[in-house]
């Protein structure tokens, strides 16, 4: 699984198909169906896009996407989220965050073991207790559709943006963020617990959002 997501990283095109390909490139003696049934536990689908680990309903409202050629000038004008999968020495764990698109800043963040929308709710709320942005962007998955986390952004006054399906370039800064604590953080850490996986990820989001020099920022902190 672990080195299918690392695979997703380089080669989000990739399909069944060829993932089995690539696994058998590497000497693993693996079937197609299993290859298949990993990807599905994982959340990663073969895109133009990107993984899914937040399926949609389709009984749920979604919203227009609201980011198209808007100028995004300011701190708070703009925030997202989505959810990707961590790899650990045993097992695997969640990681949702919010990402202000101006100034890159990870307002907040949460890990769990499943996709509940709590988690998400979690995150959300966490967020809000910091400040609140104008747009609010998210995918089409049940999680961000759902009337518990629609809800909070509509009390609070946020306007509600989703990306169109299967566009992962809607959401592009989140996904940026997400290949840069995998391949500086995750991937070079054998992690054994929970506990060990939440003290990493506060040390690098600490870094990502204080010290990390951004190459879309002309090399400056945040």
């Amino acid at each position: 699984m672990r080195l299918l997501d690392e695979q997703y990283l380089k080669t989000p095109f990739y399909g069944v198909a060829r993932m089995h390909a690539f696994l058998c490139s590497l000497g693993h003696k693996i079937n197609i169906k299993r290859v298949r049934r990993l990807l599905r536990t994982m959340g990663i689908e073969a895109i133009y896009s990107k993984s899914k680990l937040s399926k949609a309903n389709l009984e749920h409202h979604k919203y227009p996407y609201l980011l198209k050629n808007l100028t995004i000038n300011r701190p708070n004008m703009v925030w997202s989220t989505d959810i990707t999968y961590i790899p650990m020495a045993q097992g695997f764990l969640y990681l949702s965050a919010i990402i202000d698109w101006y100034s890159r800043y990870i307002v907040a963040w949460e890990i769990s073991n499943s996709l509940d929308v709590s988690f998400c709710v979690e995150t959300l709320e966490k967020a809000l207790k910091k400040n609140k942005p104008e747009i609010f962007n998210t995918d089409q998955g049940s999680q961000y559709t759902s009337s518990v986390f629609v809800d909070i952004l509509k009390s609070n006054n946020i306007k509600i943006s989703m990306d169109g399906k299967g566009r992962a370039i809607d959401n592009i800064l989140i996904e940026r963020f997400w290949r840069s604590i995998k391949y500086e953080y995750v991937y070079l850490n054998e992690v054994e617990t929970g506990q060990e996986l939440w003290n990493g990820i506060n040390d690098y989001i600490n870094f990502y959002n204080n010290e990390r020099l951004h190459q879309s920022l002309d090399y400056k902190v945040l």
